[in-house]
This record gives structure tokens, C-alpha cells and sequence, in this order.
């Protein structure tokens, strides 16, 4: 018996409540997603259907909980899915669900019409006539660019793309180009000649040197280390970015170790492709 896409969704839902919450009933389903308590008690039926191995009725709790054994079959391991289903409007609707506040970021404008003209000329590799501005700048100017990607880098979104006047390809911030853009014909550049962004690297990161044994292991957790280090691989034009997102300044080191936190080791491997 196949699933649905409706079935699926609660079926997800059911195991992540039960894997990080530690109980599931007919009840929560019932809340969550509005249905009728016969139809939530044979969506936990067929969870356990398809992982005999991951629920017992705990009568105590009138509740489903997880097994020692527990695997998932319908979600990751990773915490960040359960916090960010928290953060959903959706789970509002679980009388008892954690409370959680995400932070606010500043709006970066981006109208309608370019970004059609944008998502067009990625799709279909087209040129693009646009006004950009720039703090060094700040005056229009019409570029002739190629798109290939967009890039989420923490704060704002990027566009990698070929620019016609600095015969390279680079990163566009998104809130930046202004009027209208115009498609101009087949673009002469595409990813595949992209080779920073199609070259893979590796930063290698370690607590600060400076911290003690006991601080150094709290960092080591934190970022679940191997060896005392963190290796983390990206496209070799993203590497800038990851280091800011990592509080990471590779031209001055903080005065404290504790604010500092972490070191990028392999500086000399990578440094080529920094700016």
C-alpha cells in the first residue's frame, strides 16, 4: 500500500513528535492536523505498520513512545527539522507545543519583475541587461550579466553570474540591482565554465588554542569534532561567506579566546580563495 502525500505528511509529523518529544497519541495528530480521531489512530497503526521496531503503547502515558532501538524512516536525525517545524505556524495548533521566538532580519527588497526576469534566465541560460549599484558604486550602472544560481549567504541573497563588463564571474548581491532587467539573448557563459564555483574545498576548523582543555572540549561538542577538528566542505567562492557565518575573522584575531571560539587551521590551503 502506497502513501499519499497527505498520509506522508502526518505520518512525518508523527514520527517526529515521537522521536523528539518522546510520545505520540491520537489526540495530537487530532489537533495538529484536523482530522477525525479514527483516522489519527490508523495513521499511528500504519507508522507501526511500516516501523514495527520504533513505537510501544506506554499505558502509563497514554501515549505511543519510542523504542530504544528507534531508527527513522521518514525524517533525519538532526534536530534543526524539530526546530523548525517548532517555528511553524502549523504546530501552533498542539495546545502544548514548545514555545520558540525567531529573530526578526531586516527585509532586503527585491521586486517581482526582476526576479521573474532572473528565474528565466537561470532556467533557460539567457543574458540579462540590469542596473546595479555597489558601495563602491553607488551610482546605476547597467551590467550585462549571466546568471546561473542564487546563493543564500546568512543575512542576504547573492547571484552568481558572468558579468559581460568584468569578464568574470561574480557574486551579485541580490538587493542591489535596480529598475527593470531585460533578457537579451543566449548566454556565452554558463556554471559549466564557473571554475570557483564548481571547485570543491575543505576548512578545516579547531577550538581556539587559547582556551583551556575544558573550554576546548565544550567547542569540540558543540560542533561534534573529530580529532579536535571540523572539516566542512563548500564550493570555493562560498568560502568567505561560511567564514563570516562562522564569526570566523581570518585578518585579526579577537583579543578573547572565548569570543574567538574557533581558528581556521588550513588558512595557507585556502586563503586563494578569499577576498
Amino acid at each position: 500500500m502506497e502513501l499519499g502525500d497527505a498520509q506522508t505528511l502526518r505520518l512525518t509529523t508523527l514520527e517526529l513528535i515521537a522521536f523528539w518529544e518522546g510520545a505520540i497519541n491520537a489526540s495530537v495528530l487530532v489537533k495538529h492536523f484536523g482530522i477525525s480521531r479514527q483516522q489519527a489512530s490508523n495513521d499511528i497503526k500504519r507508522y507501526r505498520e511500516l516501523a514495527p521496531a520504533n513505537l510501544y503503547y506506554c499505558a502509563s502515558a497514554k501515549a505511543f513512545a519510542p523504542l530504544g532501538n528507534f531508527k527513522p524512516i521518514l525524517i533525519s536525525a538532526g534536530v534543526e527539522q524539530y526546530l523548525t517545524w517548532l517555528g511553524q505556524p502549523s504546530s501552533a495548533a498542539i495546545k502544548d507545543v514548545l514555545p520558540i521566538h525567531t529573530l526578526k532580519l531586516p527585509a532586503r527588497p527585491v521586486t517581482a519583475g526582476l526576479m521573474r526576469a532572473l528565474a528565466q534566465a537561470i532556467r533557460q541560460q539567457l543574458r540579462l541587461e540590469v542596473d546595479y549599484v555597489s558601495l563602491t558604486n553607488p551610482n546605476r550602472q547597467g551590467r550585462v550579466i549571466a546568471p546561473h544560481a542564487l546563493i543564500q549567504t546568512g543575512l542576504r541573497w547573492h547571484l552568481r553570474a558572468w558579468c559581460e563588463d568584468k569578464k568574470q564571474f561574480r557574486d551579485f548581491v541580490l538587493s542591489r540591482f535596480r529598475g527593470e532587467a531585460t533578457l537579451s539573448g543566449p548566454a556565452t557563459h554558463t556554471a559549466a565554465q564557473d571554475a570557483v564555483w564548481n571547485t570543491q574545498i575543505t576548512l578545516t576548523f579547531a577550538p581556539d588554542p587559547r582556551l583551556n582543555k575544558a573550554q576546548r572540549e565544550v567547542i569540540e561538542v558543540d560542533y561534534q569534532m573529530q580529532n579536535g577538528q571540523l572539516n566542512i566542505q563548500t564550493r570555493a567562492c562560498l568560502a568567505q561567506y561560511l567564514l563570516q557565518e562562522m564569526r570566523i575573522n581570518t585578518k585579526v584575531l579577537d583579543g578573547i579566546p572565548e569570543a574567538q571560539q574557533l581558528v581556521l587551521v588550513n588558512l595557507n590551503d585556502i586563503k586563494q580563495w578569499l577576498f
